[in-house]
């Protein structure tokens, strides 16, 4: 690979990323402004005097015109400052990364779970193409995906949690237990990798076909070697390359739906946190959270983007040849 085209090829993929999140960010500030109601008046009070409103408006900065407040936004952000909290005055940042953690382990709960469920439902499908098995398998995929997860999520909780009592309804379990957490963890990671587990079934299912017709798997069934080492030993693994990109994507969306995930279990994380901000009208933590979730998904987009850009041979290809898109 000519390391000029890698670096453009990376140099755009970051300017790209950079415009993102400007643009979510931009898009985020006029979207607040538009919520009904005067936040000054809804964080004070009906009663409080025009002399307060106007205080507090100047303190959370709007006041200002909203290109004058992304400005001051993003020039604060280089010094990591995200804003104080309208309430209490505790920093921004302080409150995202504390919150950070439990969405993040949720998140990630969920992909592995999508994985280790996906991946098998793909090549029980890809085996045998067409026969009953695959029709299952693709009526279930379809189901999942076309599920929002905030549904399967009511479904769960009603039916596992409050119906047959199996699992816990709300919470995250005690600090210091991991065996209840993972016990609270397991209704909505399953809640938010449905949708996913449908996603990575069928992508992987379609590039299993597309590599098991190549001539160097005919000339594997011809020496007799078993149909599953074929599909695990050689088909599998170019087979997932298409699927780093849709990943990084899946994370970075999974860390979006958990916001639903959280509300509905009650579970503490971003998405609590920017719910409850967006009820008390407390911009700063609303702009916040919800910037560092944008961030947290182009960048996990960007990492998997370019990674299958370094490890997808027909990408090296291509980028060696001079191309940068």
């Amino acid at each position: 690979m000519k390391s000029a085209s890698l670096q453009i090829h990376v140099a755009f993929k970051l300017a790209t990323a950079l415009l993102a999140v400007a643009g979510s960010v931009v898009l985020l500030m006029a979207l607040t402004r538009l919520i009904p109601g005067d936040p000054a008046t809804v964080i004070l009070g009906s009663r409080a005097t025009p002399e307060a409103i106007a205080a507090l408006n100047a303190r959370i900065g709007l006041d200002k015109p909203l290109l004058a407040q992304v400005v001051t936004f993003f020039g604060t952000l280089f010094s990591g400052d995200l804003g104080e909290d309208v309430f209490n005055g505790r920093p921004v940042l302080g409150m995202v990364l504390g919150a950070l953690p439990n969405t993040v382990a949720l998140a990630i709960s969920a992909m592995i779970c999508a994985i280790v469920v996906g991946v098998p439902l793909a090549l029980v499908s890809a085996h045998s193409p067409g026969g009953k098995v695959d029709r299952i398998v693709a009526f279930l995929s379809i189901g999942f995906i076309s599920t929002p997860s905030f549904v399967v999520s009511v479904f769960l909780l009603m039916i596992f949690s409050v119906t047959l009592r199996w699992f816990p309804v709300l919470g995250a379990g005690d600090s210091g237990d991991l065996a209840d957490q993972l016990w609270h963890l397991i209704l909505p990671t399953s809640a938010l990798a449905a949708g996913w587990i449908g996603y990575i079934a069928r992508l992987l299912r379609s590039s299993l076909l597309e590599v098991l017709s190549e001539n160097h798997i005919r000339t594997l069934r011809a020496y007799g070697v078993s149909e599953i080492k074929i599909m695990v030993k050689y088909a599998l693994k170019p087979a997932v390359l298409p699927t780093i990109a849709v990943l990084g994507m899946g994370f970075g969306e999974l860390l979006g739906g958990a916001v639903f995930a959280e509300v509905i279990f009650n579970r503490p994380g971003l998405g609590s946190l920017i719910y409850d901000a967006i009820r008390s009208r407390n911009y700063p933590v609303v702009q916040g959270g919800v910037f560092v979730i944008v961030l947290l998904y182009v960048l996990t987009n960007l990492l998997a983007d370019l990674s299958q850009s370094l490890i997808d041979p027909r990408e090296r290809a291509r980028l060696a040849s001079g191309g940068t898109g």
